[in-house]
C-alpha cells in the first residue's frame, strides 16, 4: 500500500514536535506504521529500555533503536535539531547553508555540515530508485567557479575548474516530469552516456538531445534518438527545460553555497532535484523527507569525507 504523507504548516510543526518525545513518536510510527516488528525475527513484542532508549525483542532478545539503520544512527544529536533541520532543508527551495544551520540552531559548523549532507544522502538514495519515462531531454554542463592559478608562475591569471554533469529531464505532453542530474567528469563520452541512461531511463522512451557525436550511443541502446545540432543562442529553444534547469541549479548552488568542490557537488545536485522533482506537493516535503531519512541507510561521518 502506498504511504500517504501528510501536509504540515510552519505553526503545525511547532505544535506537533516541541519536545524529544514527540520525535520519538514520529519516527516509531514511520520504522513501524503497523506496531513494533522486531528486524531479527520478525516478532512483534518488545520491552522498551527507557534508559537506554532501545526496543528489545521478546522472542530474540534483540535490541535496536529508533535510528538504527537511518541516517540518524549512532548521532549524538538530539531527535529535536534533527527534525528542525529536516524541516528547514525541505522547506526553502534556496536550501541553507551548514553555516547558516549553525547559526539558527546554535550548533557547531560540522555538526551542522555532517547532518546536512546525511539528509543530501537520503535524499539521493530516494531519488536513485525512480527512473525516466516519455520523451527524455539530455544535456550536458559545465559546473564550477572560477580559481587562482596554481602557480605565481602561470600567466594565465585565472583559470576555471569546471565539472560535466549530465542532466535529464522527463516530459509528458510538454509538462516537466522528474529531473535527474549526474556529475561525469571532466568530458562526456559515450561510454558514459550509455552507463547513465540505462540506469535512469525506464524502457525504450524518445531521447532529445543536441548534436554531440557522443549521444550517437542512445539509438544503439533502443531509444527513439531525436538528435539536433544546436547553434548558439537557439541552444535554450532545442532543450528547453534541461537549459532551465541548469541555469536553476547554478543560481540555487551559487545563491546559497557560493563554492563548492567537484567532491560534494553531486549531494548538492541531489538536493536540488529532489526538491524540484516534488515541486507539487510542497506542503508534504517535511513528510517525505523525513521518511527519506529514516528508511535510507546509516553513513558516518568518514564515509562523508572520504
Amino acid at each position: 500500500m502506498e504511504k500517504r504523507y501528510k501536509e504540515i504548516s510552519f505553526f503545525d510543526f511547532q505544535k506537533q514536535y516541541k519536545t524529544q518525545e514527540d520525535c520519538e513518536k514520529k519516527l516509531f510510527e514511520i520504522r513501524w506504521p503497523q506496531g513494533f516488528v522486531c528486524p531479527v525475527c520478525g516478532h512483534q513484542k518488545y520491552y522498551l529500555i527507557s534508559g537506554r532508549k532501545l526496543y528489545q525483542c521478546v522472542s530474540c532478545k534483540h535490541q535496536t533503536s529508533l535510528t538504527a539503520g537511518t541516517v540518524m544512527h549512532r548521532s549524538r544529536t538530539p531527535l529535536l535539531f534533527w527534525f528542525w533541520t529536516i524541516y528547514l532543508v525541505s522547506t526553502d527551495k534556496r536550501g541553507i547553508s551548514a553555516l547558516g544551520l549553525s547559526k539558527k540552531l546554535g550548533l557547531s559548523y560540522w555538526k551542522a555540515w555532517t547532518m546536512l549532507h546525511k539528509i543530501r544522502r537520503a535524499m539521493g538514495d530516494r531519488d536513485s530508485t525512480y527512473q525516466l519515462a516519455g520523451i527524455v531531454e539530455i544535456d550536458d554542463a559545465f559546473f564550477g567557479t572560477s580559481q587562482k592559478a596554481k602557480s605565481k608562475r602561470s600567466k594565465r591569471g585565472r583559470g576555471t575548474s569546471k565539472t560535466v554533469v549530465l542532466v535529464e529531464v522527463s516530459l509528458y505532453d510538454n509538462a516537466v516530469g522528474f529531473a535527474k542530474m549526474t556529475v561525469v567528469g571532466s568530458k562526456v563520452d559515450s561510454e558514459t552516456i550509455d552507463q547513465v541512461i540505462k540506469a535512469d531511463i525506464k524502457g525504450v522512451q524518445t531521447v532529445k538531445t543536441d548534436g554531440l557525436p557522443a549521444y550517437a550511443v542512445v539509438s544503439k541502446s533502443g531509444h527513439t534518438h531525436q538528435q539536433e545540432i544546436v547553434k548558439g543562442k537557439n541552444a535554450h529553444e532545442v532543450l528547453k527545460w534541461t537549459h532551465m534547469l541548469i541555469s536553476n541549479a547554478k543560481s540555487f548552488l551559487l545563491g546559497t553555497f557560493h563554492r563548492m568542490g567537484k567532491k560534494h557537488l553531486q549531494s548538492y545536485l541531489d538536493e536540488f532535484c529532489y526538491r524540484f522533482n516534488r515541486r507539487k506537493w510542497e506542503s508534504q516535503l517535511f513528510d517525505r523527507l523525513i521518511t527519506a531519512c529514516t528508511i535510507s541507510r546509516a553513513i558516518c561521518f568518514a564515509e562523508l569525507t572520504q
